[in-house]
């Protein structure tokens, strides 16, 4: 199956409807500070009513994208379009947007409803509509028993609810947000990513995320626009990143995944076959899109797809062995490092779905690796 044809059932997909209309369309937006480049001549389209996260590690422009889009800083070059409207020249507080910052930037000597309510206040609307406003809001993120309380009283999951409730009281067609759960624990992330995909459902306004987190962003989002040095590498679902990555870096950056080099040898009834010198036996791949015979090309086996074994499997292709040299249990899951006779280590993980394993493998076990066809992924460089 190729990439554009993973979807999720029941959902609204208008990126892939050539008469829909972009919420946002970014044309070639290029951003340099001094001999800089921050962002490189990024095109990008995002809907009505999407969750869109920016992924990427530090420095690959994710952040000053954003601030772009918010109005805080201009395009050296390209154009910003909101709502059809060209955002050239309009300052943040004329856009149709709002921002929630990373630290959260509360008031700390205003109680929440204070602070949930001042840009209300900024616009000098009525006592009774503030109030009415900011009780609705604060019914909406579950917090209207904390209204009296000051931020230094709230947990962090409590501040950053919060701070959601600042950004969205004002009604915005669109929020964007930078890094909006990083200062949380892992529990407390996990648990509020839920919460915000449920209130942005809600809600319906889009959303634009800037996160380093490849989980977050898969939890969270609709669509991906994963970055590299300024640029947007491939735009999916979380499925179509994950399953189908366009080239190495997204392969390699969105999960774990064992890579092998090697050159096609043969393409036979929808099957290519790939020679990986660190392998004893080719790789076949389902759905690959052939190459040159003599072309280098990288071949990338996410470690959930790799079955182990004791036994050789029968089959000319998809297996290997080696040595279990390291084991980690997770609990849900134990992660194997195998050393291939290569000297290649692969990452392979298993499911703890009983609490005794019938197939109990352990330290410097010779074992057995396989997989099937459709799990192997043909990537460029």
């Amino acid at each position: 199956m190729a990439a554009s044809e993973v979807a999720s059932p029941g959902v609204r997909q208008p990126w892939n409807d050539p008469a829909a209309r972009p919420y946002i369309r970014l044309e070639r937006v290029t951003k340099s500070f001094a001999d800089f480049v921050a962002v490189n001549e990024v095109s990008l389209n995002i809907f009505q009513g999407e969750l869109f996260c920016l992924l990427g590690g530090s420095g690959c422009g994710k952040t000053t994208l954003l601030r772009m889009l918010a109005g805080f800083e201009e395009p050296s070059s390209g154009r910003i379009f909101i709502d059809g409207l060209d955002m050239s020249g309009i300052p943040p507080y004329e856009r149709p947007v709002n921002m929630m910052f990373q630290s959260y930037a509360l008031f700390p000597h205003m109680s929440v409803e204070q602070n949930v309510g001042f840009g209300l206040k900024m616009e000098h609307r009525s006592r009774s509509e503030i109030a009415d406003r900011v009780a609705q809001m604060l019914k909406l993120v579950r917090l209207a028993e904390l209204g009296q309380r000051k931020p230094d009283q709230l947990s962090g999951g409590q501040r950053q609810r919060v701070a959601l409730a600042r950004a969205l009281i004002k009604q915005p067609k669109l929020l964007l947000l930078d890094e909006p759960l990083a200062a949380l624990d892992k529990k407390l992330r996990e648990h509020t990513q839920f919460e915000l995909v449920n209130l942005q459902e809600q809600l319906g306004v889009t959303f634009v995320v800037v996160t380093h987190d490849q989980e977050e962003a898969m939890t969270l989002s609709s669509r991906i626009g994963v970055m590299e040095r300024g640029g947007i590498v491939q735009v999916g679902t979380p499925k179509e990143i994950y399953e189908f990555p366009g080239n190495r870096f997204v392969a390699e950056f969105i999960g774990s995944v064992n890579m092998f080099e090697g050159q096609q040898t043969a393409d036979d009834e929808g099957l290519l076959r790939i020679a990986c010198p660190e392998l004893e036996r080719p790789v076949q791949v389902a759905n690959g899109i052939a190459s040159a015979p003599a072309a280098r090309v990288w071949v990338a086996i996410r470690p959930e797809k790799i079955q182990l074994s004791l036994t050789p499997p029968q089959a000319a292709a998809n297996w290997t062995q080696g040595q279990v040299k390291e084991i980690a249990y997770l609990g849900d899951l134990s992660v194997y490092l195998i050393r291939l006779a290569s000297g290649k280590t692969i990452r392979v993980t298993r499911p703890n779905v009983r609490r005794c394993d019938d197939q109990d493998i352990t330290w410097e076990q010779e074992v057995f690796l396989h997989w099937h066809d459709s799990s192997p992924v043909l990537v460029g460089a």
